[in-house]
């Protein structure tokens, strides 16, 4: 079994509702959910004129490659409603997911697939989930803990824990 870490988030519609459809489509295509972290709210990075995001942290176990992995991603995405724009970053979004980390692979494929993914040191909404979830785990290109990166992070975008 492979372990990776991946990241949800939305700020357009009933982003929790799609957050859960994203659960139901991973399980349905044979891929376990092993944990997950809480939910939280952040201003939008990259370009900030555009409503708050929700993020999530999901752990999961596939028993196929990264590539594939990233094409079901992908295919989920499509199916709730992702519309991606050739060059265009960082637009309000339905979903987004990204693969994170899988297992400790470096695998640098641009533009289609780089693992862990690039921003992770420069985002607080990406590590501070990571962190609930694994803050001992090293990343594999810094050799520093989540812990680190985070302590380390200069992101001064707030990011908040959602109560359910």
């Amino acid at each position: 079994m492979n372990k990776a870490y991946i990241l949800l988030g939305g700020n357009i519609g009933d982003v929790r509702a799609n957050f859960t459809k994203v659960e139901v489509f991973l399980v349905s295509d044979g891929i376990k959910i092993t944990n997950k972290s809480s939910i939280y709210v952040t201003k939008a990075w990259g370009k900030e004129n555009q409503p708050d995001f929700l993020n999530q942290v999901l752990g999961i176990e596939v028993d196929f490659d990264a590539n594939s992995l990233l094409t079901r991603l992908l295919s989920i995405e499509r199916v709730i409603g992702r519309i991606r724009e050739e060059g265009k970053k960082w637009l309000e979004r339905v979903i987004d997911i990204d693969i994170l980390f899988f297992n400790d692979e470096i695998i640098n494929n641009p533009p289609t697939l780089i693992i862990p993914h690039p921003y992770i040191p420069f985002r607080k909404f990406t590590l501070t989930p990571l962190f609930e979830l694994i803050p001992n785990y090293v990343h594999p290109s810094s050799n520093k803990t989540i812990a680190e990166l985070l302590a380390e992070c200069k992101d001064d975008l707030e990011v908040k824990k959602i109560d359910l």
